[in-house]
């Protein structure tokens, strides 16, 4: 599953559906509106099974927050660029499947992806054309 935070915005979330990617968004679809709070919603992907969740809140760049059950992925752009972003980072070759990017937090932005995984020592990097 695909799960989007209540911080994307609504146009963007749209524009994903058009695409075809079928997500879920934090407020509407799953949850309460409140769920603002990191935990609540971390409580929730605990019970989720491989959700890929993504938001815009950098406090979940956490070694913490890795768990083999789903990924976190922040985005780091301008609020007009998350649907692109999401749909980029989805495609991108290390994780295309939900298999490859559980386990991982993740920091994307137009730039570059980075991450923390389970087990991990460091964090790792990569460039989009990597």
């Amino acid at each position: 599953m695909i799960l989007l935070d209540h911080n994307l915005p609504q146009h963007e979330v749209e524009q994903l559906r058009r695409w075809g990617i079928r997500v879920r968004q934090v407020g509407y679809e799953i949850g309460r509106p409140e769920w603002q709070d990191q935990e609540e919603i971390v409580r929730h992907l605990h019970q989720s099974k491989q959700t890929t969740f993504f938001t815009r809140d950098i406090g979940f760049v956490r070694r913490r927050f890795c768990h083999p059950n789903y990924c976190i992925v922040v985005l780091v752009c301008p609020a007009l660029e998350t649907a692109a972003l999401v749909r980029r980072f989805l495609r991108h070759r290390l994780f295309r499947t939900k298999t490859a990017r559980m386990g991982r937090v993740v920091k994307v932005s137009p730039v570059s992806i980075a991450w923390l995984e389970m087990g991990g020592t460091r964090r790792r990097h990569v460039g989009w054309s990597s």
